[in-house]
């Protein structure tokens, strides 16, 4: 990693360096390209700033191509794609990948048995009651994430306070090891309802096959599309972003994302991730801006 200062956390900030080849570009939606309540317009203070939007714009005056990842669903992100000028997507964490202009789209199925060929895995899990037992065995710690959850493929979408080993552990035990529960981070406390004991806080959880993940969608669509992985970048926040790393050249990580300590030191043992000075917007518009420097 390029030498600079460090950040209070201990971690590289976003450098200036060279990247005449890069092609595409690959970014996490929420918390890294949207900040507070989903807007492209505020900074992590709430702050109005039209820097990400000019950061934007400059990128397509690039002619380098945005490819949106995120756990939202397909339907949500033709929107969002639309908006943004986005010229393709990964949905569900990785589930599902979709480009020409949202008009061709593939549901990767990960691990899920090949006797269940033909239907979505959300309704695979749906059919056999997976989710409802699950809440079931975590009385009053667990529940779908509402309204978010509605509309899945391939995931469903939960929130609670659970230990995540113990659920896959319980999951297998059932005949269900296809699947795991994916933790992607707490959520803001305005948004608890109350279910969780002891004052833990509440956690989005993605109950799907194994087999996929951001990282594995990345690579496939950049093998789809004849992309060198070292022609691309990623940006991210979480966990799940930190994925994309072993299917690009670098990836950037806004400074929100070491809240999670997890997140920091997952970083920390990867040598093509650099992270950025600023929170969301304004730390994916530092990274668009050191790219195209």
């Amino acid at each position: 990693m390029t030498a600079g200062h460090l950040t209070r956390h201990g971690m590289m900030p976003c450098v200036s360096r060279p990247s005449p080849k890069v092609r595409i570009v690959y970014s996490d939606l929420d918390g890294t390209m949207v900040g507070p309540r989903g807007s492209f317009w505020l900074d992590a203070e709430r702050r109005l700033t039209d820097e990400p939007s000019r950061a934007l714009l400059d990128l397509h005056h690039a002619g380098i191509d945005l490819v949106l990842v995120s756990g939202r669903t397909r339907l949500q992100l033709v929107e969002a794609g639309r908006i943004f000028g986005a010229d393709g997507f990964i949905a569900e964490l990785g589930s599902v990948v979709a480009w020409s202009g949202w008009r061709e789209h593939r549901v990767l199925p990960g691990e899920m048995p090949s006797s269940y060929d033909g239907r979505t895995p959300f309704d695979v899990m749906a059919a056999l009651g997976i989710p409802d037992q699950l809440f079931a065995h975590f009385p009053g710690q667990l529940e779908w994430h509402e309204p978010w959850h509605i509309g899945h493929e391939v995931d469903a979408m939960l929130r609670g306070a659970v230990d995540a080993v113990e659920a896959e552990q319980w999951l297998a035990a059932q005949g269900w090891g296809w699947l795991t529960l994916r933790d992607n981070g707490t959520l803001p406390i305005s948004r608890s309802t109350g279910l969780y004991p002891k004052g833990l806080p509440a956690h989005v959880y993605h109950l799907m096959p194994r087999g996929l993940s951001k990282g594995l969608a990345v690579r496939w669509d950049l093998q789809r599309r004849g992309i060198d992985p070292a022609d691309a970048i990623a940006i991210g926040d979480s966990i799940s972003d930190l994925e994309m790393a072993d299917s690009v050249g670098l990836l950037w990580l806004t400074a929100n994302g070491l809240d999670n300590p997890d997140v920091g030191a997952q970083a920390a043992a990867r040598d093509n991730v650099s992270v950025c000075d600023e929170a969301v917007g304004l730390g994916w518009a530092q990274a668009i801006r050191s790219l195209l420097t």
